[in-house]
């Protein structure tokens, strides 16, 4: 199957390609910048897409010619991954310019595909949107990033059932794993390699925490299924759905055999629930999956990212 995937370089968006390519499809990755202009992470992502196979297409971004240019080839699959993640966590997300960055084009583009002989879109949403999870307070939005990505979903829908183009929605909780920029398990290993108790500051929350590589399979998976089949429409695949100390205590276990440090850490008592207390993804996509190796690779990955002296 040939498959346009936006987004690439993104930390999800490498491992997606990358498992659509390990399934023998043909993977073509957008990258908006080019590719002498990634660095670090980035970098080691677009090493990975390359070793994998996968065609990268530079300076491809929503709305340009590039793009719409690729859009008319007549890829299979169409895969909206990238969006505007700028400050993602930050209250001064700017909701205007995420919108206006993730939705350039995209009627066009519908269009362009359907015409072209693109059978399926799927489009990467988030639990962070109201709606489309388990927990509590479903009707909101967890952060103005979240609300970026379920007005973007909605118009999407319109101009996908305008074009008559079958759509389907893969929703993302946590994902972490190697090569992911620094975050909540970056924080704790930095931590630990210099000795330190990290603390824990929002132990009560229940969130959804998946290996990247179970996302990436369960991501392939949904991808390949025909337009009409049973599940479609819809993905949401869980991780370790517990709280953040049950979690923390987890990932301390795991990393620290591997790594041979001592991961002491302490949970804040946590009095303040601006978000939801309890926010996981719908569940239900079972895939095949070694936990033993996703561990052993990401202790493999910080060591040598966090652990490693760098050279004089």
């Amino acid at each position: 199957m040939r498959i346009l995937l936006t987004g690439a370089s993104s930390f999800t968006g490498a491992w997606f390609a990358a498992a659509l390519a390990g399934d023998g499809h043909q993977v073509t990755g957008t990258l908006q910048r080019r590719i002498g202009d990634y660095a670090d992470l980035e970098a080691r992502r677009i090493t990975m897409l390359q070793s994998a196979g996968v065609k990268l297409v530079e300076q491809a971004s929503y709305g340009n010619a590039v793009m719409m240019e690729l859009v008319s080839h007549g890829f299979e699959r169409l895969c909206f991954h990238a969006s505007d993640v700028r400050d993602y966590r930050s209250a001064d997300f700017d909701l205007g310019r995420a919108l206006q960055s993730n939705l350039a084009g995209m009627r066009a583009a519908c269009f362009a595909a359907k015409a072209a002989g693109t059978q399926r879109l799927i489009w990467t949403g988030t639990v962070f949107e109201p709606g489309e999870a388990r927990g509590d307070r479903l009707d909101e939005a967890i952060t103005l990033y979240g609300l970026s990505k379920w007005l973007t979903w909605q118009a999407l829908d319109f101009y996908a059932s305008e074009a008559g183009l079958a759509l389907g929605k893969f929703i993302v909780p946590n994902p972490f794993g190697p090569l992911e920029q620094d975050r909540f398990c970056t924080y704790l290993v930095r931590a630990w390699a210099n000795h330190q108790a990290p603390e824990v500051r929002t132990p009560s929350y229940v969130r959804d925490n998946i290996p990247v590589d179970k996302l990436a399979r369960a991501y392939a998976d949904f991808v390949a299924l025909p337009p009409q089949a049973a599940g479609a429409e819809r993905c949401g695949p869980s991780g370790y759905a517990e709280s953040q100390g049950d979690f923390t205590a987890r990932f301390a276990r795991e990393i620290g055999a591997r790594l041979k440090l001592p991961v002491p850490f302490t949970l804040a008592r946590q009095s303040d629930f601006p978000e939801p207390l309890t926010r996981i993804n719908l569940g239900g996509a079972e895939v095949q999956w070694d936990e033993a190796r996703f561990w052993d690779n990401l202790a493999a990955d910080y060591a040598e990212r966090l652990l490693t002296p760098p050279n004089d």
